[in-house]
């Protein structure tokens, strides 16, 4: 299996429902945050991404958005509505931020999903921490 490669892959975050999370036995999703959660111009979060977190939650899966962004205020202020830990300045693809969070939370990597859009530090963390990756197609505005 290349390193390159996202052992799944879908179009947008919504995609990745409880169900399939309890059937994957996922109990951590680490979720990247810029184009993957939101435009990288989006302030708040979205309503279907609150819906989409309470929804995780209720499936028995811990969120933790781990991102490269280094605005610690924004992330912030974008997360904590949404009762979800981050991460900022994570040095992706480096693979130390995923495995503290594996730490902290006691869920080992067999139990872990990166989700994120970028192969080349989304899906090379993922592989380095030795979790699955989970690609998601950069977000865009819908017309």
């Amino acid at each position: 299996m290349s390193i390159f490669r996202a052992d799944r892959k879908f179009e947008r975050f919504e995609d990745v429902t409880p169900e399939l999370l309890k059937k994957e036995s996922v109990k951590l999703l680490l979720c990247d945050l810029d184009n993957t959660l939101r435009l990288h111009s989006e302030k708040e979060p979205a309503d279907e991404l609150q819906d989409w977190i309470q929804d995780c939650h209720g499936a028995g899966v811990k969120v933790v958005v781990i991102s490269n962004n280094g605005r610690k205020k924004m992330m912030q202020k974008f997360c904590e509505p949404i009762d979800v830990p981050c991460v900022w300045w994570a040095k992706k693809p480096m693979s130390k931020k995923l495995t503290e969070a594996m730490d902290e939370y006691k869920i080992p990597p067999e139990h872990t999903v990166m989700l994120g859009d970028k192969w080349s530090t989304d899906v090379l963390a993922a592989k380095f921490a030795k979790v699955r990756a989970w690609k998601v197609e950069h977000r865009r505005d819908i017309v």
